[in-house]
């Protein structure tokens, strides 16, 4: 199974964040689901709606067509009558193929729609008249995509690829090494960019070294200091593999990075303060309005799903802040709280136009329902017991030393 990768905390497994499949932070297709990243979550209960008996038999089968973002995307659709509840199930066939559930589906009259809540998506489209396609458009963080589905034959049908066994992974005091890397140009026209495990191979596509810098490190670009042009210019893809078996876990992967970028770019730096714009979280409620887990530390999960909605599982508070940085702000966030320990919460806000543009994600516009989720330094005022506040104070950086192109594979 592929895990993409974005400078923030995901899973059980304390994966970098950026949502599986068709992306939101990894954009090889603009508008589809990563990165981050968010937490893959289970899918919801189907709304009543979607529940509602009808004639929805219509549409059952497999549907298929290709998603221009970017990159040509194969996208199979499955529906299925339960009852009269439609259900659906996608896959998007050049990303892995993983089955992703939706959690509503409809079918009234001519208009099919279906959701899927934690890649904050939906798509809606018009069944022919002959019912043999439907005419629509994919829409994820605000950014529709026109999708035809047509409805498939045996002869017709696309293969939908077999998920590969899922790889033990690397023990969890283990320290690899690199085996083996190539570092290459990326190309000029490439879309997008991300940083992904494949197993044990480790990838970053269409990457410059301070986004490969600022992943590792937990840090932002505005917390590197001294570097030249090209290092925030120019990009790369990188793949490496690692010196043992299994699969490595966030630390270990990051650690893997930190090594190829020493011996391959010869990178020397040394860490400082500096004061810059910031955002500085403390704590206004005793007790603060969370869970505190005092459960497995290697369980850790950090992710959005949807966009505005965050699940935080048996995480410290400086996780919670670079998650924060690393997607939300343009700016570093300094966690003051002083708060020990790990914490459970979820965190439901109405993002900003200035919020998750380092993922390319479009807020989606407020809404005027009573029940709308607040701005988010309100939610997290209200529903945390914690205050977000704009100031300047020292900031920890990463001055550069020294830094070379990248030595010759």
């Amino acid at each position: 199974m592929m895990e993409y990768w974005s400078p923030q905390v995901d899973s059980a497994k304390k994966r970098l964040l950026v949502v599986p499949a068709l992306m939101v932070s990894f954009s090889l297709a603009p508008g589809l689901l990563p990165a981050a990243h968010a937490q893959t979550q289970p899918s919801a209960t189907p709304s009543a709606a979607a529940q509602t008996p009808g004639p929805n038999t219509a549409v059952d089968g497999a549907w298929q067509g290709t998603l221009h973002a970017g990159q040509n995307l194969r996208i199979v659709a499955k529906f299925s009558s339960d009852g009269g509840a439609l259900k659906a199930t996608m896959y998007s066939i050049d990303q892995g193929g993983r089955a992703i559930p939706a959690s509503e589906a409809s079918l009234a009259g001519s208009v099919v729609k279906f959701k899927i809540q934690m890649l904050d998506g939906s798509y809606e489209g018009k069944l022919s008249a002959d019912g043999k396609s439907i005419a629509g458009t994919w829409t994820q963080g605000g950014n529709p995509l026109a999708l035809v589905l047509e409805k498939t034959t045996p002869a017709t049908e696309w293969t939908i690829p077999e998920a590969p066994p899922e790889m033990p992974p690397m023990p969890a005091d283990a320290s690899p090494g690199v085996e083996v890397a190539t570092i290459k140009p990326a190309k000029p026209d490439a879309q997008g960019g991300g940083f992904i495990w494949d197993g044990r191979v480790i990838k970053a596509i269409n990457n410059t070294l301070a986004a490969l810098i600022c992943t590792v490190y937990n840090i932002q670009s505005k917390q590197i200091v001294g570097a030249p042009d090209w290092v925030f210019s120019e990009k790369f893809d990188i793949t490496a593999k690692p010196d043992m078996t299994g699969r490595p876990s966030l630390k270990q992967a990051q650690g893997m990075t930190r090594q190829l970028m020493a011996d391959r770019f010869q990178l020397k730096f040394h860490h400082d303060k500096k004061e810059m714009p910031a955002y500085v979280l403390t704590v206004i409620a005793d007790p603060p309005k969370m869970t505190k887990d005092t459960s497995d530390p290697t369980q850790e999960g950090l992710g959005f799903g949807p966009i505005g909605t965050l699940h935080v599982h048996n995480a410290p508070m400086l996780d919670f802040a670079q998650l924060l940085q690393g997607h939300v702000f343009d700016r570093p966030v300094v966690d003051q709280t002083g708060l020990t320990g790990r914490w459970d919460f979820t965190l439901k806000f109405t993002p900003d136009d200035s919020q998750f543009a380092a993922m390319g994600v479009k807020a989606t516009p407020p809404s005027d329902a009573a029940d709308a989720p607040p701005p988010l330094f309100t939610a997290i005022r209200e529903q945390l017991g914690l205050k977000l506040s704009s100031e300047k104070t020292a900031v920890d950086v990463i001055v550069i030393d020294h830094v070379d192109h990248p030595s010759a594979n």
